[in-house]
């Protein structure tokens, strides 16, 4: 990747294109536009893309993580929901990188809704992205769900979100975002972000989360989250007793947790994404039976 091919953004252009727009940035909305090249650089370097991959841009902003994307991949979609920025975005591209702007696709859409068939061109194979802070689980767990062909992704969230959804079974962070997101990829923290990159600066800390798409386990996926979302609902207490709405009852929910094979008076965060599909499982299974 070279600057030669495309001109990245920094402090003083950031605020020139804010200006043109009349954008005035404000914490009240989680706007935070990164003004820094290398940190922009390092965010390309560590998604570990290659030549041929189709990335998904989720809130591009002024372009500043846009401008660094387009040399070292086949293709970006963008995905903005301010049709201001949206409509900016394409003349960015063709002022910075003029030999690189056609790779650039730009979707007026919320990312919270958007579909496979809303994008047009080549299928996503890679989700790169600084997230608003706000949405950052729904928006990449909806994406896992609609967009299969997604095989890896690294985003910028909260440091505390980034914490969460690469929590393992038994940490004190882990939780329904880390489970939910095991269910369709191996995560991990990549790194914090400072402040300092962001204008206007952020009064929270932010970091890079990196995760690859993987098999997720046998079973139905909703039921599986319902699972997933009752357990967690009452997590200071034991499986038993905090299943016995998801079962029907306690007892239930013990026959179900003893034919999965999971001790009735442990917590919900014990258990992986694999053995929360295998209690729904066990449960189908008796609910069949009578």
């Amino acid at each position: 990747m070279t600057d030669e091919q495309s001109r990245l953004l920094g402090p003083a252009e950031v605020r020139a294109l804010a200006g043109e727009l009349g954008l005035r940035p404000t914490k009240r909305l989680g706007q935070n536009f990164v003004h820094d090249p290398n940190t922009v650089r390092r965010i390309v370097r560590a998604a570990d893309l290659t030549p041929d991959d189709v990335v998904l841009e989720v809130g591009p902003g002024l372009g500043s993580l846009t401008l660094a994307l387009l040399p070292a991949v086949r293709a970006v979609h963008a995905v903005e929901i301010d049709p201001v920025l949206a409509a900016r975005l394409p003349m960015t591209a063709a002022e910075r990188a003029p030999a690189l702007a056609d790779r650039l696709t730009v979707t007026t859409a919320d990312a919270l809704h958007v579909l496979a068939t809303d994008l047009a061109g080549p299928v996503p194979t890679a989700i790169v992205a600084n997230l608003p802070y706000n949405v950052g689980v729904p928006v990449v767990l909806h994406l896992l769900s609609q967009l299969p062909q997604l095989r890896r992704g690294l985003v910028m969230v909260q440091s505390e979100v980034a914490e969460r959804l690469a929590a393992p079974p038994g940490s004190k962070a882990y939780g329904v975002p880390s489970a939910k997101l095991a269910w369709y990829a191996s995560a991990r923290r990549a790194g914090p972000v400072p402040r300092a990159v962001f204008w206007p600066v952020p009064n929270v800390d932010s970091g890079l989360l990196a995760f690859d798409r993987r098999d997720p386990p046998p079973g139905d996926r909703a039921e599986v989250f319902r699972l997933i979302d009752a357990a967690f609902a009452q997590r200071r207490k034991s499986l038993r007793s905090a299943l016995a709405g998801w079962a029907g009852s306690p007892a239930a929910a013990e026959d179900a947790l003893r034919a999965a094979g999971i001790d009735p008076s442990a917590r919900a965060e014990t258990l992986g994404v694999e053995a929360f599909a295998g209690l729904a499982a066990a449960r189908a299974r008796s609910s069949q039976g009578h």
